[in-house]
């Protein structure tokens, strides 16, 4: 005798408030080994910044210590981070508050 699933389903209570996912952002932090052009060179690369953004975040990066370059999903979040620090970057990633 074979059984069979019980036939009642479990249906979402629609009522609950849900908590939308909040875009992750990426930091690249100050460091003491890469030059400002060479930050400014990946960002360009990586983003698709213009000349000009590029080398606003990269002074943002060096007078305050920090920059957020990108943000988004978490999966996004985490290939950004990742390959910034195949170029030598300091970088982190955090949920946006």
């Amino acid at each position: 005798m074979s059984e069979t699933a019980p036939l009642e389903v479990m249906e979402p209570d629609l009522d609950q408030d849900v908590e939308l996912d909040r875009p992750w952002q990426v930091i690249v932090w100050d460091d003491p080994v890469n030059l400002m052009q060479y930050v400014a060179w990946v960002f360009r690369k990586l983003f698709g910044f213009s000349k000009d953004k590029a080398n606003h975040l990269m002074l943002q990066v060096h007078h305050e210590g920090r920059a957020v370059v990108s943000s988004g999903p978490r999966e996004k979040a985490e290939l950004d981070v990742f390959r910034l620090h195949e170029h030598g970057l300091w970088a982190t990633m955090e949920q946006q508050p």
